[in-house]
């Protein structure tokens, strides 16, 4: 005779909740035990937090109720918080065997430490050799003979000098061809007017500069100008004061350090150039101007991808009433690795109106979270030569709202939070050991489509379990509703199993907004749009965001139309590379990439 499982507190603190029972577990013996894992997972979690707030009040009630010699302040202790917490025995999270290594795949190499001690100065760094020698009374021996030099011991220090501005002096120079010049002045004027044989070169060219030289004159010599100047190279902006160093530094340092520009002002104070900030804003307007055509030029490139990572973000935006703010939105546009360009848009609401504008001509896969903007891009083109934009909906979403349902749920929260462990370990694994596009894809399909079809099954089942209302079932409505855009990277190698790489990317967003809080109007949100699009690019690729900016606005105003292409960020790399000898693989090292790359 069975009895009822006595009540047990929820560990979240939501209430009381029945424990589960043995019919509501699963009889899969791998979920079994990935769900065990998320269990003890969940639950060191909670002891250290415990642990953690024990500790908390125990210096707080000291603090109150103790002896006065011993009070102290428990925020300084938090900094010692690893060392003072006692930490409780860790209990054995070890994971079985994935699916994926008892397939095919070799056992996963054991995590290699990090190298302690000091490691080498990159070889790019320049070198100043300082040499340490004895003056000639010091060679002396007091022997009375003289020391000789027998070699030398070299070690490397490296040092920092501050960031100096300098200023370019442009002196054009002019230059005048005398005999131009006298024969286009004898042309000009009348016979009584002919300078006589003692006129004087100055006077010739005073006289020279007020007339204009006749052109082509039948039976005479053709005549030039007679005074020309040096041609200057076009500024990046036009009459403006910075060079394009101080331009991309400035670029730089907001845009991708995250310096609001009240900072920038203090530090330029400091070093002597006394700058107003919406002179650098006006600056930086300039600039994104000037990068425009390269920007348009990258948006035309990354609608070319196989397939696009997209998300959005809020930013507060000051054009409006004085006094308000109304909340516009950045988007991000990934390309694959082909068109390897982070493209921002801003918009001024989070509308369909920007995703179908810069989509308009992108037929490929479309990695997003299932914001209801994105519906009208799925359906059938009007244009016959244009197929359908295919939804991959993005997993982290789904996994998210079955993670925040485990105060309500436990056992259901963690089972499906056990099969999502078996997807992502089959995903780790196919990293390790490095499988191409077709190999994941067959992996995919042996592997993680058997998980996903039982995943289904169960989820089927609960949903008509589970209260209405309940977070649980918003978490399986969620994953239902989106199941065949959730599953649909299994159709391909080359599709990710969440959109992760989108929502890292927004992070570069939330970081700036908190320093730089909004943007001032419209055009600076499209101008932080075309400056980020750059900055983000160049940290994807691995390159110097100073050295690309300042070259690119350096040879801009110069370059055509037809070869702006070379100023792209993946060909500006390309040019700058050294070309590896024929028949030798290049090589890569793995540290150097950013970990953001696709």
């Amino acid at each position: 005779m069975s009895t009822a499982a006595p009540p047990a507190t929820d560990p979240v603190g939501t209430g009381n909740v029945p424990l589960p029972t043995l019919e509501q577990l699963p009889n899969d013996l791998d979920t079994l035990k990935r769900m065990i894992v998320e269990l003890v997972t969940t639950l060191h979690r909670e002891r250290l937090d415990k642990d953690a707030l024990r500790h908390r009040v125990s210096l707080l009630l000291q603090r109150l109720y103790g002896p006065r010699t011993e009070r102290i302040d428990p925020n300084q202790l938090l900094l010692f918080a690893d060392a003072l917490t006692p930490v409780p025995d860790a209990p054995d999270t070890s994971v079985p065997p994935a699916a994926a290594d008892a397939s095919a795949a070799p056992a996963a190499k054991k995590r290699r430490c990090r190298p302690h001690g000091r490691g080498k100065l990159s070889a790019d760094l320049p070198r100043r050799p300082l040499h340490h020698e004895l003056s000639e009374a010091e060679r002396l021996c007091v022997c009375g003979g003289r020391r000789v030099d027998i070699g030398t011991d070299m070690n490397e220090q490296v040092d920092w000098q501050p960031a100096s501005l300098f200023v370019w002096q442009h002196w054009v120079h002019k230059y005048v061809c005398h005999h131009c010049a006298r024969k286009a002045t004898e042309a000009a004027m009348t016979p009584a007017q002919q300078p006589s044989a003692t006129t004087s070169d100055s006077a010739l060219l005073t006289t020279t500069a007020s007339t204009t030289p006749p052109t082509d004159v039948p039976g005479q010599a053709l005549l030039g100008p007679a005074v020309i100047a040096a041609p200057k190279p076009p500024a990046p902006i036009a009459k403006g004061l910075p060079g394009a160093g101080l331009l991309a530094y400035l670029i730089v340092s907001k845009y991708f350090d995250h310096l609001p520009l009240y900072r920038l002002e203090q530090i330029m104070k400091r070093q002597g150039l006394p700058l107003t900030r919406s002179t650098m804003c006006d600056w930086m307007a300039a600039s994104a101007a000037a990068l425009r055509p390269l920007y348009e030029l990258m948006v035309s490139q990354v609608v070319q991808s196989a397939w696009l990572h997209t998300d959005d973000t809020p930013v507060k935006n000051q054009g409006h009433a004085p006094g308000t703010t109304a909340l516009s939105r950045l988007w991000i546009y990934w390309g694959d690795r082909t068109h390897p360009y982070n493209v921002f848009d801003f918009t001024l609401n989070r509308k369909r109106d920007g995703p179908q504008q810069i989509l308009a001509d992108f037929h490929g896969y479309l990695h997003a979270d299932a914001f209801s903007g994105y519906d009208a891009l799925y359906l059938p083109s009007p244009r016959a030569d244009h197929a359908p934009i295919i939804e991959v909906a993005c997993n982290a979403h789904a996994r998210r709202k079955f993670h925040e349902a485990r105060g309500s749920d436990i056992v259901r929260s963690h089972q499906a939070l056990a099969y999502y462990r078996q997807l992502y370990e089959l995903e780790r694994g196919a990293t390790a050991v490095q499988l191409d596009d077709a190999g994941r894809r067959q992996m995919r399909q042996d592997l993680s489509v058997p998980i996903l079809n039982t995943f289904h099954t169960w989820l089927e089942e609960q949903r008509a379990q589970v209260l209405p209302k309940s977070p649980m079932a918003e978490a399986i409505g969620y994953a239902l509703n989106n199941w065949a855009a959730l599953s649909r990277y299994t159709e391909a190698g080359f599709l990710s199993i969440d959109n992760n790489i989108a929502e890292r990317e927004m992070k570069r967003i939330a970081i700036g907004r908190k320093n730089w809080l909004f943007v001032g109007s419209d055009n600076g949100g499209r101008t932080a749009a075309v400056l980020f699009s750059f900055t983000s690019t160049c940290h994807r690729l691995g390159i110097e965001p100073w050295a690309y900016l300042q070259d690119v606005l350096t040879r801009l105003p110069t370059v055509s139309a037809e070869h702006r292409h070379d100023l792209l960020p993946d060909h500006w790399q390309a040019a700058r590379q050294p070309a590896t000898p024929s028949g030798a693989a290049a090589t890569v090292n793995s540290s150097s990439v950013p970990s953001s790359a696709c």
